[in-house]
This record gives C-alpha cells, structure tokens and sequence, in this order.
C-alpha cells in the first residue's frame, strides 16, 4: 500500500520564528492571570482564611518547580542548557538552607497567619491542587526537555501581573507584614529576565514544525496546570464559611 497523499495546505516546514514567538504569546489569554480568583485577590476581597488558603495550596506548586526543573535537565543531553537551567533550581531552593524563592514563598505563608509547620506538613493542599502539581513535574519527566522548557513559558505573561499583585497586596491587605513580600520583590528582578532567556532557547531548539507545535501545547499544557490549581482553591473558598 502506498502512503497516504499529504494534504498541500498543511504547512510542513517549520515557522518563521517571528511567527513561532507570536503563536506562544497568543496563549497570553490562557493564562490565570484573568481566574476569577486572581481577579478577587487584586480586589482585595478575599478573606483572611481565603488567603491562608492560597498562599498553602501554592507552596505545593513552589516546591515541586526544582523538581520539574532537574526533570528537565535529566532529559537535556546539551550541558550549555544543563547550565542555564540549573539556575533556577538553585533559585527555589537556594544555596543555602533558609535562603531561595520557595523559603521567601513559606515566609508570606507565616505573614498571612500560617504556622510553617501546617504548611510544610501540606495538610491544606487540595487534591485538585496536588493532582495538577504532580501532572506538571510528570509531564517534565515524560516528554522532551524542549517541551518541558516551553512549559516554563508563562514567564512572558507574568512580569507585570506580578508587580500588579505586589501593589494591589499592599494596598489591600496591609495587616500583611514587608517580610511577606519577600517572594515577590525577588522574583520581579529575575523573572523578565529568565522569560526572555527561555524564549530563546525554544526558539533556537525546535527546529521543526512537530517540534514547534510541541512547545506550543506544552505552554497550553502550564496554562492548564495553572488554572486548574486556581480553580481547587476557588472551589475551596466558596465552602469556607463567613
């Protein structure tokens, strides 16, 4: 039997990579930043419990990053990328114990009333939440390292939501203590950075049209990831009693 004759409107050959960049940022509406819940968060209408909450559910999201991050670098056989991306493992843990962005992330846990114990014991994570945490760092484990790079592309979408939320928190919640913002404050100086360093390395690492459309699921994939742990935590909410 012969192959079957290939459509001549599918483009086969891979984008242009002014083209490619646009088809990841098209996914900018996907990302949480529109969730009802963020929308409220900036409002400053959730509750102290609410908050609690959040900032609990979303620790299980930070500490499983360096873990999706050594995924990733476990599949790359380029040690250039192996490098670049070992960095943002040693930004969540730290080089140190006490220091990194998932420690800065337990010290606004404390701020908003949180014991560290109850937090670090992950008795408040939502199974919704660990469902779509432990998706994503299986997702790093399974597929290419240049759909698990691409994944990381909701950088591009966070730089000014995360300085948006930084102000809207002080605004509105002021019984939140500085300390408690230590994560924000830190990741505003890396985060563009890092955004724009990814998007590099995709662009220069998928090659092909197969591997492009890849990258650009795998970001529909985080997208997913993302909104689905918001939707856990504003299901939760809305049973937390007045």
């Amino acid at each position: 039997m012969g192959s079957a004759p290939t459509d001549p409107d599918t483009p086969t050959g891979p984008m242009p990579a002014a083209d490619f960049v646009a088809a990841l940022r098209d996914l900018s509406d996907r990302y949480w930043d529109r969730h009802p819940f963020h929308l409220r968060l900036h409002e400053g209408r959730l509750t102290k419990p609410e908050l609690q909450l959040w900032a609990a559910n979303r620790w299980y999201y930070q500490r499983c990053l360096p873990q999706k991050d050594a995924a990733i670098i476990a599949n790359c056989p380029l040690p250039e990328v192996r490098r670049h991306w070992l960095d943002r493992i040693v930004y969540h843990d730290g080089r140190d114990a006490g220091d990194g962005g998932a420690r800065n992330w337990l010290r606004l846990a404390e701020a908003v009333g949180l014991d560290r114990a109850e937090v670090l014991d992950e008795r408040h994570v939502l199974p919704g939440v660990r469902f779509a945490v432990d998706a994503y760092v299986n997702f790093a484990r399974a597929r290419s390292w240049q759909e698990g790079v691409a994944s990381g592309l909701t950088e591009m979408f966070s730089p000014g939501l995360m300085r948006r939320r930084l102000a809207d928190m002080r605004e509105h919640y002021p019984w939140i203590g500085e300390e408690g913002f230590a994560y924000f404050t830190s990741r505003l100086a890396v985060v563009a950075g890092e955004g724009r360093s990814t998007v590099d390395i995709v662009v220069q690492h998928c090659g092909t049209r197969e591997q492009q459309e890849a990258a650009v699921a795998a970001l529909a994939f985080k997208c997913d990831v993302l909104r689905a742990i918001l939707d856990s935590i504003d299901y939760a909410c809305h049973q937390i009693a007045p």
